[in-house]
Order: C-alpha cells, then structure tokens, then sequence
C-alpha cells in the first residue's frame, strides 16, 4: 500500500520595502483625507518600493526568512511557486529570478496569476504535488509590486494598494495536518471590472498605449466590492462544509487584506467574532497575493501561534477569481 502523503506549512517569511506611505502623504498628492480612507478602507499607510526594488527582490528576501525558519537550504526545495500579477518581466518567470538569486538550480519554477487569490490557487497547486508525491518540498510565495501599476493621479485607486511579499515552505508529511483542503473558482465574465489592459499581447507597448495610460490597473469599485463580499462568504462557507469544520472551531480567520468592511461582512456571515479575525490592512494596504502569506508569517512568528489553529484563509481578485483553504499548524 502507497504512502498518503499531506502537505504542512513548516516555515514562513515576509518582505516590506522600508519605505511607508501614510494617508497624510496621499493627502498632499491627490484630493483625499486620513478620515476618508480609514473609514471606508481601514487604510492607515502602506510599503512602497522603489526604483531599485522589484519582485524578485521582495520574494528572495522573503524565501530567505522562510527557508531559515524551516531549517532547509537551497538545495532542498524542489519546486518554486510564485504568485503575482507584478512580475519582474513577462518572462522569464519571477520564479525563475528567485531561483538564480537563491542559488537553487535544482527547482522547477513557475509563476502563476490569479489577482489576489493568488496564494490560495497556490495553495491547491501544491497540496495536490505533494498528495500525489510529485514533490516533497515546495517554496511558494505571493509577491506584489503594485506600486509600479497604480495610477497616482486617480484617487480612487492609489489610496488601497501597497508592496511586499510573503513565503512559506510546505513540506510533505505522513501525518494527517497541514492543508486539510482548498477551494477555488473564477468567473472570467467580469475580469472587466478590474484589469491592467496595457502591456500584453491586445494592447502591446505604444506611445498609444502610454498616453492612454493603459499600463496602470482599473477598477470599478463599487462592483468589486459586491462581488468580493459575496465571493469570499461563498468561498468560506464551502470550505468548511468540505473541511467538515464548523465556524466556531476556527481559530483565526484570515481575509485576503482589501477592505476592512469586506473583511468585517465575512466575519459576520461565519458569525466569527472580531478577536479571531487577523487584520493588518492598516498597516499595509492592499498587497494582492502577498497579503495572506505575509499575515500568516506574522501569526507563526507569535509564540502562541498553534493557538491560532485551525486558520480559515480567503481571497477574492482580479479575473474574477476566489478562493479559501483550511490549514492547521
């Protein structure tokens, strides 16, 4: 009889650029005010990079602390995920970039692009590696730049988003723990809704295409808020239905960190009280696919962290994609 392996989360990093973009600086850039962006984001500041600081940078630092904390080198990590919608380079890969940087030429890399849900999709990537014995020890990150595509002239943006990157090591395990299940789901209907259209292959690189500025990303906010609120209920809900956990056993509910109020009604819809609810959105803004891992290596670096199990973890993002997974430490 084969052995059934589980995938298990044994060490966890994240990286910040140092500088800090307050509400007070957005107040002298565009016609915006502290109290506006609190009340309707839970917004205080958030990590820019700067010129000199890119994906890669964000994720190596990143995959260093992870590495460290798992007790594993280089040498060991068999595959390299990364989730971002701020590559680097259309190719090659960001992953392909961490692995030179980390001097780890053993890998598989891949990036993938699921907007803010990019961690979760990750997240059933590499359970399913692991379940199936493909790989033994997997690095996935969740890395964002999204500095570099936000329009700083439209209000109604560049106040949400922020930088940084978030790692874990996940590796397999005989014991039943670890990633007890994932859910994902996409409807490619509404993409319309939030979306960088310059840059690809519809709307390549062009005096156009710049003066049209096209390279910064959209969004029709009031119908992604909408959606998102009904997208992460549904999301949470199913996966406790497949996990067979009832809401009252989580430990801590992780929200994909985009709008206080989207993660204030999904806390209430799984009537999960606000002290098991984990929320950084003030001090980091809106960081896509890196806002879950780097909330997650927060929660691991408490002493008390296994308190803190089992962690229900959802997101909603561009595409439109959502998602949730269950872990336990």
């Amino acid at each position: 009889m084969s052995e059934r392996y589980y995938a298990e989360i044994v060490g966890t990093g994240h990286a910040v650029p140092e500088r800090i973009l307050t509400n007070f600086d957005l107040e002298k850039m565009v016609d915006t005010s502290d109290e506006w962006i609190v009340s309707r984001t839970g917004i205080r500041e958030r990590h820019i990079a700067d010129e000199n600081t890119y994906a890669s940078t964000l994720g190596t630092k990143a995959a260093i602390s992870a590495m460290e904390m798992a007790g594993i080198g280089a040498d060991d990590l068999e595959l390299i995920l990364v989730a971002t919608v701020t590559p680097d380079m259309p190719f090659p890969s960001t992953a392909a970039i961490i692995q030179k940087n980390l001097n780890a030429p053993k890998t598989a890399v891949m990036d993938i692009s699921a907007g803010c849900t990019g961690f979760i999709y990750g997240l059933s990537i590499v359970d399913s590696y692991i379940k199936t014995g493909i790989f033994k020890t997997v690095l996935l990150l969740g890395v964002e730049v999204l500095s570099k595509i936000t329009d700083w002239t439209d209000r109604s943006t560049c106040i949400l988003f922020g930088d940084g990157a978030g790692a874990v090591i996940i590796r397999a395990t005989l014991e039943r723990k670890g990633i007890l299940g994932t859910y994902i789901k996409g409807d490619g209907r509404l993409g319309g809704l939030l979306m960088m259209p310059g840059g690809g292959s519809q709307n390549p690189a062009s005096k156009e295409s710049v003066d049209g500025r096209l390279h910064y990303l959209k969004m029709s906010g009031n119908e992604v808020f909408k959606f998102a609120v009904q997208a992460m209920g549904e999301a949470s809900t199913t996966i406790l239905e497949q996990t067979g956990l009832k809401a009252e056993e989580i430990g801590t509910l992780v929200p994909h960190q985009a709008n206080i109020r989207i993660i204030q009604a999904t806390a209430k819809r799984l009537h999960i009280p606000p002290e098991k609810v984990y929320v950084n959105i003030d001090r980091y803004g809106n960081t896509s696919s890196a806002s879950i891992p780097i909330a997650l290596d927060e929660i691991r670096s408490n002493g008390n962290y296994k308190a803190a199990s089992p962690l229900l973890l959802v997101a909603f993002g561009a595409g439109f994609t959502w998602g949730s997974a269950a872990i336990t430490w």
